[in-house]
């Protein structure tokens, strides 16, 4: 069973470097833009020199990934590097293929704000899935891992902003000394990042219900029956009245807190706290609605990506 796992996670790394490939040929290199970290400079490179960022990405991520390898994590950088390797191999295949017909660009620019944020859409959903997935895209990725392993108390994002910063500013004297590049570039990394995190957290986040009740044992089996959720009770004194009672603890899926509210409003004298959970961490079996174990359908490798 893990072993084959183990292969649906590769296939999966390979079918999104690959779509990772497409989206750079449809919605990147046309719209003449730098996207951000390293492989935003090897598209200025591409720009001016016309050397293929699927050659430029295997140069520099092959240190990095063999540095990651020996330092950091086996698993992780063997993962990252089939990314690269099929994302630098499809670049160089669809170089000879022609998307004209599919690629999205506009001549006079009306529109072209279009181009960079499909393609911050598309990259940050194959972000999130890598992750999940323990594999990285490469370049800036790498630098990170390192950093962080070396230096766990330094904030390693600052230097990938730093690096998108200094990408931006140089897209605008790469292509012909406008505004716009720049513009895009920003555009592209904003989504990218903002669309990688939501998707890396919508699986996670959680509505956290701290019940205060007379009632902790009917309340606590009405969500085991109805929602497949427990609880966990604390005794508690109201010190107003100085009368005994019960806080349940109860962390139950976004879609399935209308119902603890239905259940809580059955009880007198019963209320709830209402947090939102960013994220839940710990060994525990994950159970859907219907009250079935949730199984991770990729293997998360040594669990040491960041």
């Amino acid at each position: 069973m893990h072993r084959g796992k183990v292969i649906w996670t590769y296939a999966v790394i390979v079918f999104v470097a690959l779509i990772s490939a497409v989206n750079y040929e449809l919605f990147i290199f046309p719209n003449q833009f730098a996207p951000s970290g390293l492989n935003g400079i090897c598209t200025m490179i591409q720009h001016v020199t016309h050397i293929s960022v699927g050659y430029l990405s295997l140069v520099i991520n092959i240190p990095l990934a063999l540095w990651c390898y020996h330092e950091v994590s086996k698993p992780m950088a063997v993962r990252s590097m089939v990314y690269v390797v099929v994302f630098s191999v499809g670049l160089l295949i669809l170089d000879h293929v022609d998307l004209s017909p599919f690629a999205y660009s506009t001549e006079n620019g009306t529109s072209k704000i279009l181009g960079p944020l499909v393609a911050g859409v598309i990259q940050g959903y194959a972000y999130s899935i890598l992750i999940k997935a323990s594999a990285y895209t490469g370049g800036m990725d790498f630098v990170s891992a390192i950093i962080h392993h070396r230096m766990p108390s330094k904030p390693f994002f600052g230097m990938s902003f730093a690096i998108n910063c200094v990408v931006a500013a140089c897209s605008y004297f790469v292509y012909g000394f406008q505004m716009e590049p720049v513009i895009l570039c920003i555009l592209y990394s904003f989504m990218a990042t903002n669309v990688g995190e939501r998707l890396m957290k919508s699986g996670r986040e959680a509505i956290s219900f701290e019940i205060v009740t007379d009632y902790p044992e009917e309340i606590s089996q009405e969500l085991i029956k109805t929602l497949h959720h427990s609880a966990t009770r604390i005794p508690g004194k109201g010190m107003y009245s100085g009368r005994e009672t019960s806080v349940l603890l109860c962390v139950v899926n976004k879609t399935q807190a209308p119902a603890v509210s239905r259940i809580i409003r059955k009880y007198p004298h019963t209320f709830a706290i209402v947090d939102y959970v960013s994220e839940i961490v710990g060994n525990f079996k994950h159970i859907d609605s219907s009250g079935r174990e949730v199984r991770q359908v990729l293997d998360a490798g040594d669990g040491k990506t960041l």
